[in-house]
């Protein structure tokens, strides 16, 4: 479960409410596919968006839908006692793990970060991600506490915000934290355009944004990577250099919701307001790279 490739299906929406029926579509989709995992709620699946209701049911959702690939469900939220009824409503769902970045309003000190780790994870049965997204919770995790937060009961992966470009400095970076974490705890990277690198780079797992939309063609990036042959998943990365550029420009939230939405596998204007999905020239832009790709629905 914390190896191979971790995909993060959209949460999409439609009339202002989860859209079941396409959610559905895309777990089946992932499950065809044959990911390693899939991560329900993270950023991808906008779990910020929702209430606790609605979050429960799209947990409930994915692991019926998944079958035997095992299912993550993020449980973030601003207060700690949130956060545990979240984790409560992930395992009675069935919940294989869940996934915790620790969001908050006002900025929080190491040891505030560390406190909501140890009290979620004392009422846990299932083992616990670390999700280190700063350019959304603006929290920024040290080596150091990434080894105490480790050390902690059920604490199995720690998602990464990407590795440097360069082969060797991102391997040195993976061997840094590495030499923090016990051999239990995998390293996980994320930032779909470092991938490859940080695949090649020694980290366990890559969890994507662009795998819960685009299983095959993250599939072909992850194996080869996995099994050693850096030059195979570079070509497969360089394959989707376009969209990488528009992910660092629009952001890879609302691009990969314009890829599903011309690929029919969610409704138009599938996010929750306010945000908002791309330009029209921009989404036509996503439309042909898609078509140039033979993605297929």
């Amino acid at each position: 479960m914390f190896t191979g490739l971790s995909a993060f299906p959209l949460t999409p929406l439609r009339d202002d409410a989860v859209d079941e029926a396409a959610y559905v579509g895309l777990i089946e989709r992932l499950v065809a596919a044959g990911v390693d995992s899939i991560t329900a709620l993270g950023s991808t699946g906008s779990y910020m968006y929702l209430d606790r209701a609605e979050r429960r049911r799209v947990a409930e959702l994915a692991v019926r839908s998944a079958g035997d690939v095992p299912v993550m469900v993020g449980i973030g939220a601003l207060r700690t006692s949130l956060v545990q009824r979240l984790a409560d409503d992930a395992q009675e769902a069935g919940a294989s793990a869940v996934l915790l970045a620790p969001v908050s309003y006002q900025k929080l000190t190491d040891d505030e970060v560390f406190g909501l780790f140890e009290d979620v994870t004392a009422g846990l049965s299932v083992p616990l991600v670390v999700y280190d997204n700063p350019g959304t919770t603006h929290v920024t995790f040290t080596d150091e506490l990434y080894a105490r937060i480790a050390a902690l009961p059920h604490v199995a992966s720690i998602k990464i915000p990407g590795v440097p470009p360069v082969p060797d400095a991102a391997a040195e970076r993976v061997q840094s934290i590495r030499a923090h974490l016990p051999d239990t705890v995998s390293i996980g990277v994320s930032g779909d355009p470092f991938a490859a690198v940080g695949l090649g780079a020694g980290c366990d797992v890559w969890y994507s944004v662009i795998g819960g939309t685009l299983p095959d063609e993250a599939l072909a990036i992850s194996r080869p990577a996995l099994s050693g042959d850096r030059e195979a998943a570079r070509a497969a990365s360089l394959r989707l250099d376009r969209l990488w550029r528009l992910f660092r420009e629009f952001g890879s939230l609302r691009v990969t919701a314009a890829i599903a939405e011309h690929l029919g596998l969610v409704a138009p204007d599938s996010l929750p307001r306010p945000v908002r999905g791309l330009d029209p020239s921009t989404r036509a832009e996503v439309a042909r790279i898609a078509d140039a790709l033979h993605i297929a629905r």
